[in-house]
């Protein structure tokens, strides 16, 4: 599939329909300051699209890596690569992403609403994989508020009698998040009958290693999560999906409305290459503007 005109663009990013891995491929090396990748988990999961999440293991894993290893060579020295999964996999793909990134955190997100499978322990999280491209350029340390009762309003722990000791910010985010329920409620999904990543997971990745005007790049556009995330933050981002574009155009448009339809800037486009016959009009513009 061509990936030469956008299917959509905003003040901060644009949109390809289309395979993530045909989308890279015109991408220059050490472009991006940051990959969020939420990807199929090949369970038989039904996306409401066509997509045919049963597939031999030996297809996936092989798919995967070539993914994963298109997402390490874009992003920058010292950029942050986030990939969100179910354990069962995210060890396969640690085990990957350690031939060239930097281990920073295996990060646990609770799960909510899930039950025992069969001879194992109740599955209580998902991973979100966090390397870095060598040791990290951005490193924002986050806090978060002093979780309190929601029906007396009361402090939940009693952090050993030092509660006076506590930063007023709130206390460090550390690398088990309870608060992050995985499926947005249905009432707010873009893609009905579809779980959607919850928008707080990619917005504090994206605030952990990003700066605003940093680059962003996610290769499952899915719901459009990690996009209305770096909207939200003022980050430049690029995205790819292969069959749920007009429902993330639809979310973007309804909750960034002067944004859309207007062109990113330049450093967006210069995470391309450029190719001999210069048919791209990506390029062509970046060309002229920089006449």
């Amino acid at each position: 599939m061509s990936m030469r005109t956008p299917f959509l663009t905003t003040a901060h990013g644009m949109l390809f329909a289309g395979d993530c891995l045909d989308l890279m491929a015109t991408m220059r090396s050490d472009s991006f300051d940051c990959v969020f990748a939420d990807p199929p988990f090949n369970i038989g999961k039904d996306y409401k699209n066509g997509y045919n999440d049963r597939q031999s293991k030996e297809d996936y894993f092989s798919w995967c890596f070539s993914w994963i290893h298109e997402c390490g060579r874009i992003l920058k020295p010292g950029g942050a690569f986030f990939l969100y999964a179910i354990p069962e996999i995210a060890v396969r793909f640690a085990a990957e992403m350690h031939q060239t990134l930097l281990f920073r955190h295996w990060i646990a997100l609770s799960m909510k609403g899930t039950f025992p499978r069969g001879k194992k322990l109740y599955p209580a999280h998902y991973a979100l994989l966090y390397y870095t491209k060598g040791e990290p350029k951005t490193f924002n340390r986050l806090r978060l508020p002093i979780p309190t009762c929601r029906h007396c309003g009361k402090d939940l722990k009693d952090y050993g009698g030092h509660r006076d000791k506590l930063n007023p910010a709130g206390i460090n985010l550390t690398d088990f998040w309870d608060d992050t329920s995985p499926n947005r409620h249905r009432k707010f999904k873009v893609r009905p009958g579809v779980n959607e990543l919850k928008l707080m997971i990619p917005e504090r990745a994206i605030s952990i290693s990003t700066e605003p005007g940093d680059l962003v790049f996610d290769p499952f556009g899915g719901g459009g999560s990690t996009y209305q995330a770096a909207e939200n933050l003022h980050r430049n981002w690029v995205g790819a999906e292969l069959f749920d574009c007009q429902h993330i155009a639809r979310r973007l448009e309804e909750n960034f409305p002067i944004s859309c339809a207007q062109e990113p800037p330049t450093s967006v486009f210069e995470c391309f290459t450029c190719n001999e016959d210069h048919s791209n009009p990506l390029l062509r513009r970046l060309e002229r503007k920089s006449v």
